[in-house]
């Protein structure tokens, strides 16, 4: 794991290096209403980080009896993988439909994790919730967004266009973005990493597409207030002290 840790970082480097094109360029070039702001994809560093923490901890020999580490490695390890052939194939190629599906089977990695989280009984140590919950929530999250903003690229790429309709149907897609994030925290006990970066996320497409649309910039307001009832509804079905590490009166 602590090798596809690395790769997905070192792949994005190539373009440097004169192979392929900046994944920032390919985007561009595909550029829809609910692609986020460039900003936001400074996310990228942290997130990043996060991952290596996380495969340097489940690596330590005193962890090698870690339930919860032992049925994450794989998802995770598949997770780091996705993304790193993620990078190399939409540097090369752009993003088509196969760069769609790549990101999508890294989603579903993803999410296997947050299901795991969500259905832990025994909560977490505080090594546990900061350097496993944390960065693997988080990736999970902005994966969630990067998926659909994906999608909708890669509809583009192929020459599906929506024309006039296109600030309706971004906004649609925005909305649909929300209520999936909204459940996933309801049901996920409100897993905050999650529901952080989701919002970081919609921040960013209200302050692309949202400038360009006022459905899109609805849209990316209405899916923050479902974002924080589903955050809330989660966290209030939390077992005490899941989060924050200590009980709640």
């Amino acid at each position: 794991m602590v090798a596809t840790a690395i790769l997905q970082v070192l792949v994005p480097v190539l373009p440097s290096l004169g192979i392929g094109e900046p994944i920032g360029s390919q985007s561009d070039d595909v550029r829809t209403l609910i692609t986020p702001a460039g900003w936001a994809f400074a996310i990228w560093g942290p997130l990043y980080t996060g991952a290596f923490v996380f495969a340097a901890y489940q690596f330590l020999p005193r962890h090698a009896g870690d339930h919860l580490l032992d049925k994450l490695r794989w998802p995770a390890t598949g997770a780091f993988m996705g993304n790193a052939v993620w990078a190399l194939y939409t540097q090369s190629f752009g993003l088509s439909a196969i760069s769609a599906l790549i990101i999508i089977f890294t989603l579903v990695c993803l999410l296997r994790c947050y299901r795991i989280f969500a259905n832990r009984e025994e909560g977490f140590t505080t090594g546990q919730r900061w350097l496993v919950v944390l960065p693997l929530s988080a990736l999970a999250a902005w994966l969630t967004a990067a998926t659909i903003v994906n999608i909708a690229a890669s509809l583009r790429f192929h020459g599906v266009e929506a024309g006039d309709a296109a600030p309706l149907v971004s906004a649609a897609v925005v909305i649909v973005g929300g209520v999936v994030a909204a459940l996933a925290l309801a049901r996920g006990r409100g897993n905050p990493p999650y529901a952080l970066v989701f919002l970081w996320a919609l921040s960013a497409i209200y302050a692309a597409g949202g400038q360009k649309a006022d459905a899109v910039a609805w849209a990316a307001a209405l899916s923050v207030i479902l974002v924080v009832i589903g955050a809330i509804a989660g966290f209030k079905r939390a077992p005490s002290g899941t989060w924050t590490g200590a009980s709640r009166s």
